[in-house]
């Protein structure tokens, strides 16, 4: 068994009219001592922005912007900018996110060398809707590929919204790994219900053509599918992998299907260092669940969702949304994760 602190709520809603709302799903970086926290702040009317703060260690916050950090500036998130993932590469930090436009939920990217002015870049995930999704994929081969990947498109065909050309392909959960790999980005991202891989040189690559190829052999893509009972509805990446000398540590977030409706845990694999769409193994049961009243009531109920950790010694701090409402700490000693995972087969 697995030992897990949770050390509570770390930070919620304030009177500020763009964070009143929520505060939740934060993205994580660590320098040193410094907690880094790039937040999803919420407001009436469910529009998001990315607000700022800092901490010194894991827990105590020293420092919290009075505006957002990261706002709704394009028509393709006017709705909102949604729960950012943080890594720095040589001297760029990438900010991927979510971009909400009331309709499509897709990835796109931010770049910073300071954490203060952000260059913005757009959509990166695929532009496609279900329609000429469902044409990509059906050139896979279909006895492969989990029938769930078609169940956007069966309910929208069902409801007569398949031929609508402006709804896209939801693609969220944008992940990248830490470092290169072979030379190339590595990313992670969520085309429902599995989490999938690409690999790339330059951003310049993710054009047009290069997501038809990838759509129509998705199949090979796929690095984790629902395999459990707590992620059979789907699942999706948290933070950045933590690369350890065992393989790549992805926490990620499991959904389960209950006759109270769905319920988030937080789950474990581990991956090849460098084929990291390979799985090694990964946890049966959840790393946590939803437990506390403050991670069971809040706007959504029943929901961990982590998206970001630090590491001190030899504790691992997940920080995760709670509730679509507040911001959580848990703690776990790393070698003790990664022993429970090396059991598995």
């Amino acid at each position: 068994m697995i030992s897990i602190e949770k050390l509570g709520v770390l930070m919620g809603p304030t009177d500020k009219q763009f964070e009143n709302n929520g505060v939740f799903n934060p993205g994580i970086y660590q320098e040193g001592d410094t907690i880094h926290i790039l937040y999803r702040a919420v407001e009436q009317g469910n529009f998001s922005t990315i607000g700022y703060a800092k901490t010194e260690g894991p827990m105590k916050v020293i420092e919290r912007n009075e505006k957002p950090l990261i706002t709704r500036d394009f028509d393709y998130e006017k709705h909102g900018v949604e729960d950012a993932r943080i890594v720095k590469i040589e001297d760029t930090y990438y900010i991927t996110y979510t971009a909400y436009d009331g309709v499509n939920a897709m990835g796109a990217l931010a770049t910073s060398k300071d954490l203060i002015h952000f260059e913005k870049h757009g959509i990166i995930t695929p532009q496609v809707n279900y329609q000429e999704y469902e044409n990509f994929v059906n050139c896979c081969d279909r006895n492969k590929l989990n029938p769930k990947y078609h169940q956007y498109y069966n309910l929208f065909a069902q409801i007569g919204l398949v031929a609508d050309e402006f709804r896209l392909l939801r693609d969220k959960d944008v992940v990248l790994f830490p470092r290169k790999i072979n030379g190339k980005f590595v990313m992670l991202h969520r085309i429902w219900p599995g989490i999938q891989i690409v690999e790339f040189e330059n951003w310049s690559d993710l054009t047009e053509s290069f997501w038809k190829e990838y759509l129509t052999n998705l199949v090979d893509h796929i690095v984790l599918d629902p395999k459990d009972i707590f992620e059979v509805k789907y699942i999706g990446a948290g933070g950045p992998p933590i690369e350890t000398e065992y393989g790549w540590l992805l926490i990620y977030h499991g959904v389960q299907e209950t006759i109270k409706g769905k319920v988030y845990h937080a789950k474990a694999a581990l991956l090849q260092l460098d084929n990291p769409k390979i799985e090694i193994t990964r946890l049966p049961v959840p790393l946590f669940s939803p437990t506390k009243q403050w991670e069971i009531e809040g706007e959504v109920s029943t929901i961990v969702f982590p998206t970001g950790h630090a590491l001190f010694g030899n504790d691992l701090y997940i920080y995760y949304g709670v509730a679509d409402k507040q911001i959580a700490v848990a703690k776990v000693d790393l070698n003790e994760l990664l022993l429970e995972l090396r059991k598995q087969p």
